[in-house]
């Protein structure tokens, strides 16, 4: 175990974040951290880190174990240091090997025949050596340039820097440390596609341990090979991607469910048999001991799915003309940075948009000119009874903090009164009270919901969304995903989610050589259609083989085929018998499957919790020994076809 929690809890006032959790990060764990928003994720990591102290309970450390912890607070370091100085930063120790070797150089020029010295500069030389430092600033470069920055970026000052593009610096020197245990906390809502995908490959083959805090189902997937879940005050843990997750999350609700309600029909039918046989002289001593048995049952609780639902219902005023907005011959430039060059595009009713690709490449700067909020050279036609809302990164900052919600909702113009406006919040999870707290005690995620809101109060039936999935958990991105398919207005959005970009767009944008292209059809199609056009463009380079002259087909016949084919002959009889082997396994395994579906089906057997926890991890148990037969069965098989076919 490298660090872990052990049976702690953790309250915020009378919040309880987490009772009597236990959790271990093992070394190569890969561990996706998930819960609704509010759950405690971010929390749970800084009680990891030691930032919070639980109430009860243990944070268990090995003595040697290094943890990097990437989080939103981080954002308050500020420097004039140039970024490649920051992320050179995570080698302090190769630095100050550098800055000794220099002064013991110095020293040695002017004292040649000092051997104590000539020894101390040789160690660091070969401490430097074996600590690979002469290699530091590759290596730096490299992390850099894999998350989106460019050579020219490479030596401007930390301080010149947005904040996701500085939190991409820190979290450049935290890979370069190379702790045995990173934290990251929402790590990709700082980063484009491509970066994405870079840090998906280099935490592939990270040799420490990572937890990651993310929304990102896509990224989950690839990454994980653990779920840890916080969930109704516990820590539940998951063996398997986020996919994996979902599937089993549903097998144990339905198992509790099933539990549950065979233990209310035994409970049912013995209360019957009291209140019949209590009063029965003959049979009262049988009915006290029911009574007794009854009482000392540990009662399954009813699944109660604690999830909130974001109910959010768009309402169009007015129905636009057929064509929303175009964009002419427009070029738009930063000094000599070029966004667009002489480019056009067209909005038709209907369309969900995608607008994709690096940062850098003016994903952002696009939607403001499509809202007319940027200025460019060329022309920009907005069509008839077009009412659009712009949903823009910046709008979390530009919330009032001192605002209550109410007061934020009734700022922005929708007319609605403040009984509509509770009703309204009450869908985006302000409930009660909550309506009446300050914008500035917010999380991260209430202020996206609180920004969510302003854009959708308008009856908008043109929506330009900025990253509208940053700070919301799964649920909520998977319920804003399917809003926006029943949204009968128009959309073109901008976001690194590709799940979400997978379930809401009909149309990608793209920015390639300072033009928009546009590809009529989904995300996965789109991600097809440049896989064939990559293998196409690679078919081209390759140098094509000389023509040879073939081979007489008559010589194969010369070869003796007779031994050849006693071999194949013989692979497909083994194989046969494997086949036999594993149909057989997979029967026993489906019987005992059936055996223990019929013995949970028996309400007496939900008496005894111990038997019933035993029962469910042997179903479980035969559950995944079934899935693991069956996928042997389909491999032999088509092995079996394979040899078959040859012989």
């Amino acid at each position: 175990m490298l660090i872990g929690l052990q049976n702690v809890t953790f309250e915020f006032g009378a919040r309880v974040i987490v009772e009597d959790a236990t959790w271990h990060i093992q070394p190569g764990d890969r561990v996706g951290l998930i819960g609704y928003n509010g759950t405690g994720k971010s929390t749970l990591l800084k009680v990891l880190v030691g930032e919070y102290l639980p109430s009860k309970g243990s944070v268990e450390k090995s003595k040697d174990t290094t943890i990097g912890y990437l989080h939103q607070d981080l954002l308050s370091f500020d420097t004039s240091e140039n970024i490649t100085e920051v992320a050179l930063s995570a080698f302090e120790r190769v630095r100050q090997l550098e800055k000794e070797i220099e002064t013991l150089g110095h020293e040695l020029e002017a004292d040649t025949e000092n051997e104590d010295l000539l020894i101390k500069y040789t160690d660091a030389l070969h401490e430097l050596d074996v600590l690979d430092g002469y290699n530091i600033h590759h290596k730096a470069e490299e992390v850099l340039h894999g998350l989106g920055f460019s050579n020219e970026d490479l030596i401007r000052p930390y301080k010149e820097f947005s904040g996701g593009w500085r939190m991409r610096v820190l979290l450049a020197k935290m890979i370069l440390q190379q702790p045995d245990v990173l934290l990251m906390d929402e790590p990709t809502n700082h980063l484009d596609l491509p970066s994405i995908e870079w840090l998906e490959k280099y935490l592939l083959h990270y040799k420490g341990s990572v937890v990651i805090v993310s929304h990102d189902k896509f990224f989950l997937n690839k990454m994980v090979n653990k779920i840890v879940e916080v969930y109704q005050q516990q820590i539940h843990i998951y063996s398997g991607d986020y996919e994996f997750y979902e599937q089993e999350k549903m097998i144990r609700i339905d198992m509790q469910q099933k539990a549950f309600e065979n233990q209310q029909d035994y409970i049912r039918q013995q209360e019957r048999f009291i209140e019949r046989f209590k009063a029965k002289a003959s049979k009262a001593a049988q009915a006290q001991s029911v009574q007794k048995r009854l009482d000392k049952i540990d009662k399954i609780e009813d699944v109660q799915l604690e999830r909130p639902d974001l109910r959010i219902n768009f309402q169009l005023d007015k129905v636009p003309g057929k064509v929303l907005v175009s964009l002419k011959d427009v070029s738009k430039n930063f000094g000599t940075i070029n966004i667009v060059d002489h480019t056009s595009a067209e909005i038709d009713r209907g369309d969900k948009i995608a607008l994709i690709g690096a940062n850098g490449k003016g994903k952002s700067t696009v939607l403001r000119m499509v809202a007319g909020t940027e200025t460019f050279n060329g022309e920009r036609v907005w069509g008839h009874n077009v009412e659009e809302s712009f949903y823009a990164q910046h709008q979390l900052e530009a919330l009032t903090m001192t605002h209550t919600i109410l007061e934020e909702m009734q700022s922005c113009g929708s007319k609605k009164s403040d009984v509509e406006l509770r009703s309204l919040m009450g869908a985006f999870l302000f409930g009660g009270d909550d309506i009446d707290k300050k914008i500035r005690v917010l999380s991260g995620g209430e202020k996206a919901r609180v920004a969510l809101a302003k854009t959708i109060v308008s009856k908008a039936n043109f929506l330009i969304l900025d990253e509208p999935t940053n700070h919301l958990d799964m649920h909520s991105v998977d319920l804003l995903a399917d809003a926006l398919n029943k949204y009968e207005g128009s959309i073109i959005l901008v976001s690194h989610d590709r799940y979400f970009i997978s379930k809401t767009a009909n149309k990608i944008w793209e920015i390639v050589d300072h033009q928009i292209k546009e590809f009529k059809g989904s995300y996965q199609e789109w991600v097809e259609w440049n896989e064939r056009m990559a293998k196409q463009e690679a078919a081209k380079t390759e140098p094509k083989a000389e023509p040879k002259a073939e081979p007489k087909k008559e010589q194969p016949k010369q070869v003796e085929k007779t031994p050849i084919n006693k071999d194949l002959q013989k692979e497909v009889q083994k194989q046969q018998k494997q086949l036999q082997q594993i149909e057989s396994n997979l029967n026993k395994a489906k019987a005992e499957k059936l055996r223990i579906e019929a013995a949970m089906g028996d309400p007496s057997m939900y008496a005894d919790k111990n038997k019933f926890v035993q029962l469910e991890n042997d179903y479980k148990s035969i559950q995944l020994q079934f899935n693991t037969l069956n996928q042997e069965y389909e491999t032999a098989f088509e092995k079996l076809m394979e040899l078959e076919a040859g012989s």
